[in-house]
């Protein structure tokens, strides 16, 4: 039946013979893995309201997965085109062999929340107890001992520190089991709804290392294989989603379909999202972009090793997607 039908579409119209007829092709299909409470999901929410995926003849099939790692696994098991990760873990599998390509699409980060007055800063930590969401080498907890260290405080032997999943140290700040916590940006922004400060914003912190804008924080990756022969198709969907996000901040429909794929209900707490969401759309040159990001490499290479950023010394330029280097 269904090849019936498409036949039918592609009939020409009013008489005209096929040699005139518009040729008739299936929409540009692209296999997307993400994970279930990403924010790229928010944007997809607005693809599918407005219809925008039709609009740029893609075909989007997604995979919600339960982790960053599930869907790092699906684009190396090549179940997956693309996938949302962040810039260093692209940089470091391509340092590696891989070759993954990155596109950006966030600045956003997160920060070290507290609801102690006193804290505003890395000395104002020393002697206290600080949860690090992710481990000891989350590049944000990396850049926030640099941070540190600049300042004469080594946060290892200063303050008491513990490493745990980002929910159950956001739960732990609220019972005032611990100070203070550095937590990545939706539970900081779950926190401050709650009346908790921003001490430390780690966008401020990368910028004091070296950063000139925003630094990029994640994006979509993809293989160099896939980019070549698909580049048309990428382009699209890049245009596509940069319009969903500006449609979020602008579009209050938009917003409430991107709303319908965070728990909260509570209104000043999704008009916070909102807010932090918006403000972590990419901006800038992305010339400059690059510069940050190397700086920031830089840093967390001499502090985290290889463990951290693979074989490389530098970041590897060629990481970042150029769209004029794709084919249709």
């Amino acid at each position: 039946m269904r090849r019936s039908v498409y036949a039918l579409v592609c009939l020409p119209f009013f008489g005209l013979s096929l040699a005139f007829s518009p040729p008739c092709r299936a929409a540009d299909k692209l296999r997307l893995a993400v994970q279930a409470t990403g924010t790229t999901l928010w944007d997809l929410a607005v693809v599918s309201a407005f219809k925008l995926d039709k609009d740029a003849d893609l075909e989007l099939e997604v995979a919600e997965l339960a982790s960053t790692d599930a869907g790092k696994i699906a684009l190396q098991g090549d179940s997956a085109d693309l996938i949302v990760s962040d810039w260093l873990w692209a940089a470091r599998e391509r340092a590696g062999g891989a070759k993954l390509l990155f596109y950006p699409t966030s600045t956003g980060i997160g920060a070290v929340m507290t609801k102690d007055p006193h804290i505003r800063s890395p000395k104002d930590l020393v002697g206290r107890k600080l949860g690090v969401a992710g481990g000891p080498l989350d590049k944000s907890w990396l850049l926030l001992k640099a941070f540190a260290l600049k300042q004469g405080v080594d946060l290892e032997k200063g303050a008491t520190i513990l490493y745990g999943a980002p929910p159950l140290l956001a739960e732990k700040a609220r019972q005032g089991e611990i100070d203070a916590v550095l937590e990545f940006w939706n539970f900081a922004v779950d926190l401050e709804a709650q009346g908790f400060a921003r001490a430390i914003d780690m966008t401020e912190v990368e910028k004091s290392l070296g950063a000139q804008d925003d630094p990029i924080v994640t994006g979509f990756v993809f293989k160099e294989s896939f980019a070549a022969s698909r580049g048309g198709a990428l382009a699209r969907f890049f245009a596509m989603m940069k319009k969903a996000r500006a449609l979020i901040a602008s579009d209050d429909a938009a917003w409430q379909a991107a709303a319908a794929r965070i728990r909260t209900k509570d209104k000043s707490t999704l008009a916070l999202y909102r807010t932090r969401y918006v403000e972590a759309t990419p901006k800038g040159d992305p010339a400059q972009q690059r510069r940050d990001l190397t700086a920031l490499f830089s840093v967390l290479a001499s502090i985290g090793g290889e463990k951290l950023v693979g074989p490389a010394k530098s970041l590897d330029s060629a990481v970042f997607y150029e769209e004029t280097k794709g084919k249709p």
